[in-house]
């Protein structure tokens, strides 16, 4: 059903290295704020994104930008005028010719493996300081030609000869150039032949997520988002970006403070209707961001009289049936509680990505249930009950959105300045990733 894959330092794998591993820190990072999709092209391109947060981040560091080792951002919906994004950023933030960039692109996972990846650079010796991040603008993703079209743009090309291009042009179809719109093509797992929402479905059924608690839930991340925006705890995280024209986005736009579980039950099932549980309204949005975390050894720490916020303490990467690809925190999450032989409630706080609401409920559930954590995570007893009060605190993808390349990095920078907030010491980010796998990250703060 399902496996895991250890990158931790803590692994069988690793074991033969620990006593070469060094300690790995989180720096400082930010992200732009989160800015709804609404049926048409947005402002800002990916690397517009990443350099929209990554240029206030640097500035406020003592070393110059080139100090950096290399970059590595995630991003899924690459730009063909952006190819390599990270390398574009990374010469756009001045960080020199030389700077070594690269692109990674897991899903939803991205901005997480990007930070996984510089940590496994620094913890090995083999970098001192990294600039790992994440960036999507999933409202600029390409309508698609339909492949007929293309034959027969490609018929029309190839003519030799007037008839040729006048039969070409006599099989013109006007249903031929009905566009295909990319995300959701994107967003349709091609091997089960079902969506990221009928995935959610399947695992609320599972595990008897009922319509009112998705919706419960999602009025919840409403309402602590738009309290951390009210008492100012996103400030030191988001930092505004400016459009072209002029515009001014100082916060995540997405939320709806007013909403309830009145005004959701009347949206309709948007991927198994009319009976299904996931809507609009307890789904994650499409949205445009970008995230950067700093990454650092010991040895960069010193050289340039840096201050540490947090350090990442173990990781894991899971994959399970893409059916079920919802339930995928539980497994690399499990994993990571194995190795430090704690309980869910020994963490402080978890930032669990919230695809959508009844995959998150799902995940709670099968960590109280006896036969999936026999099953799927070889546990001998349930894990039990996580307690809600730990969990996405301040509210997750459902009211901030989920641009899929930068979420993996924004809950491990939320998940840092929630937990120093609180005056917490341990939390795990973790999020499901569509094609069946998750990624999870242990991090304690300094």
């Amino acid at each position: 059903m399902a496996r895991s894959s250890s990158t931790s330092s803590n692994s069988p794998t690793a074991d033969n290295r620990k006593d070469t591993h060094r300690p790995v820190y989180i720096v400082d990072g930010s992200r732009t704020p989160f800015i709804k999709a609404r049926g048409q092209p947005g402002p800002f391109t990916p690397v517009d994104l990443a350099v929209q947060c990554g240029r206030p981040l640097l500035l406020r560091q003592p070393m110059a930008p080139d100090a950096f080792d290399q970059v590595i951002l995630g991003c899924v919906n690459v730009l063909p005028e952006e190819m390599n994004p990270a390398r574009i950023a990374a010469l756009r933030l001045g960080m020199g010719e030389a700077m070594t960039a690269f692109t990674v692109q897991i899903n939803c996972g991205s901005g997480m493996q990007s930070i996984d990846t510089a940590y496994k650079y620094i913890r090995d010796g083999d970098s001192d300081l990294i600039l790992a991040g994440g960036t999507e603008a999933l409202s600029k993703a390409p309508m698609m030609l339909t492949e007929d079209a293309a034959r027969w743009l490609a018929g029309l090309n190839s003519a030799s000869s007037a008839q040729d291009y006048a039969r070409q042009l006599a099989q013109f179809s006007p249903s031929q150039f009905k566009p295909e719109i990319s995300l959701v093509k994107g967003l349709t797992d091609p091997i089960v032949g079902l969506s990221m929402g009928q995935t959610a479905e399947v695992i609320a059924q599972q595990f008897n997520i009922t319509r009112r608690m998705a919706d419960e839930y999602a009025v919840t991340s409403h309402q602590r988002l738009a309290k951390a925006q009210e008492e100012g705890w996103l400030d030191g995280e988001v930092v505004p970006a400016i459009a072209p024209d002029g515009t001014l986005y100082k916060h995540d736009d997405g939320v709806r403070a007013d909403t309830s579980v009145e005004a959701l039950a009347k949206l309709k099932a948007a991927f198994e209707p009319p009976y299904g549980q996931v809507t609009p309204g307890n789904s994650s949005q499409v949205t445009d961001g970008a995230s950067w975390l700093i990454l650092s050894s010991e040895e960069a720490v010193k050289k340039h009289g840096l201050e540490p916020i947090a350090v990442i303490k173990d990781s894991e990467w899971s994959a399970l049936d893409p059916k079920i690809m919802g339930l995928g925190p539980t497994l690399s999450s499990t994993e990571i509680l194995k190795r430090q032989k704690a309980g869910l409630n020994d963490i402080d706080l978890w930032e669990i990505n919230e695809a959508f609401a009844a995959q998150v409920l799902a995940c709670t559930a099968a960590w109280d249930d006896p036969e999936f954590c026999r099953v799927a995570l070889g546990l001998d007893e349930p894990m039990g009950r996580l307690d809600p009060e730990r969990l996405n605190v301040d509210g997750g993808a459902v009211a901030i959105g989920h641009p899929v390349g930068t979420s993996g990095n924004r809950i491990v920078l939320h998940l840092v300045n929630a937990l120093r907030r609180k005056q917490l010491k341990r939390g795990i980010a973790t999020e499901c990733i569509g094609g069946g796998q998750s990624g999870a990250m242990l991090i304690e703060t300094v």
